[in-house]
């Protein structure tokens, strides 16, 4: 064989292997590539949580005086402008005096002979005692100085008694007002007989500078606040705050002053199963007027250190709620957990998580437990500021019984 022949199926021997190479490398199958799913993990955090009850409350004023009339007698006169603030003791009505200011005189008169006959017992009984003691005078001559003397010192106290009582009814008949406050409209016209036998009811005095809010609380709020060590209407200088109430008014703006829990009846009503709160509300603009119905929001409780998920991070199924938690190995794992109340858009976690977990709060719904995931962590959505939650929205899942 030649040289030129030689080097030619040389060059062919190496062309069909590269081909081969080639066409082997292109037909090889492709190195199979493992898929993490991707979700988004947020870590656990706690937060200062502030815990309210919401209640329907009634606005009623501190002190609500019925001003009645304490003798019969017509209406002569009324002394006010109805509806306006009035003082304690200012004069209200007039009821006419004359015929109480007869008995007031009548009785002054019989005091004063009365007082003149015991003066004229006295002084024959001191005349009397000294003829006796002379053997002048016999014992019943001394016996009856006694007796008229001491019956006319007796008519002297039933007179004062009467003189007394004959002023305090004509003192009656002038109506004050028996405390500071607006005053409502007369309920009898000028001339009307009134008193005991008629009308007694003139009007009515309102003390609404400071008011007080009823509200009921059930059983289930009462064993709620014993089990957070919270006594409602008792003060408790071991803790940092008190519990107090705002209420909302009737266009839903929050009034400015708040109100502190100041008595809370101690049985349960065994009608409605709720008990009686009350608090105490400045009203200095007497914008809050009594028989008011009204919005209650009470705190109950302030929590430190609560654990926080957002809302969106769990599942609630029959046999509890749970969320996925993210391991440091990134696989993850189903965790049942107890919530407590919600806050906005979080929920406090009463028993399952630690801080520091990371939870899956999107991509869950392809997510099985054990399965290794690629983590996207998501900033916390915290305020600085404390957290508010509302108790009437509680759910508590038995994590035991659901992991059962």
């Amino acid at each position: 064989m030649t040289r030129k022949r030689k080097k030619i199926l040389i060059g062919a021997v190496i062309l069909s292997a590269a081909v081969i190479t080639v066409i082997v490398l292109l037909l090889r199958p492709d190195k199979e590539t493992v898929f993490y799913p991707t979700v988004n993990a947020v870590p656990v955090t706690t937060q200062d949580v502030e815990i309210y009850g919401e209640y329907v409350g009634r606005i009623r004023a501190r002190q609500f005086v019925e001003v009645r009339a304490r003798v019969e007698g017509y209406l002569e006169k009324m002394t006010f402008a109805e509806g306006t603030y009035v003082t304690k003791d200012q004069v209200l009505f007039i009821i006419d005096p004359r015929i109480y200011k007869a008995k007031a005189d009548k009785a002054a008169a019989q005091l004063k002979k009365d007082e003149a006959l015991a003066l004229k017992a006295k002084r024959d009984l001191d005349r009397i005692r000294p003829l006796y003691e002379q053997n002048a005078a016999s014992q019943l001559d001394l016996d009856n100085a006694i007796a008229t003397y001491e019956s006319a010192t007796a008519s002297v106290s039933m007179s004062k008694a009467d003189l007394t009582q004959a002023q305090m009814e004509l003192s009656y008949t002038t109506v004050r007002s028996p405390i500071s406050g607006h005053v409502s409209q007369s309920n009898v016209d000028l001339g009307t007989l009134v008193g005991p036998g008629a009308q007694s009811l003139l009007a009515t005095v309102v003390k609404s500078d400071t008011v007080r809010v009823d509200f009921s609380m059930t059983a289930l709020d009462y064993l709620r606040s014993k089990e957070r060590n919270v006594n409602l209407g008792h003060k408790d200088s071991t803790r940092s705050w008190d519990p107090y109430i705002t209420v909302t008014l009737a266009d839903n703006s929050v009034y400015p002053e708040r109100g502190l829990v100041d008595f809370a009846e101690p049985q349960v009503d065994p009608k409605t199963g709720t008990f009686s709160v009350r608090a105490e509300l400045p009203n200095p603009d007497y914008v809050l007027l009594p028989g008011q119905f009204t919005r209650v929001k009470l705190l109950l409780d302030v929590r430190q250190n609560a654990i926080t998920v957002p809302v969106k991070s769990l599942v609630i199924e029959k046999g509890g709620a749970y969320v996925y938690v993210v391991r440091p190995n990134n696989k993850v794992e189903k965790r049942f957990i107890e919530l407590g109340p919600e806050i906005g858009n979080n929920v406090v976690v009463e028993r399952g998580l630690a801080t520091g977990e990371r939870v899956v709060i999107e991509g869950y719904h392809k997510l099985s437990p054990g399965m290794e995931v690629r983590v996207v962590e998501v900033a916390p959505d915290n305020d600085d500021a404390m957290t508010v939650a509302t108790e009437s929205v509680d759910t508590v899942v038995n994590a035991d019984a659901a992991s059962n």
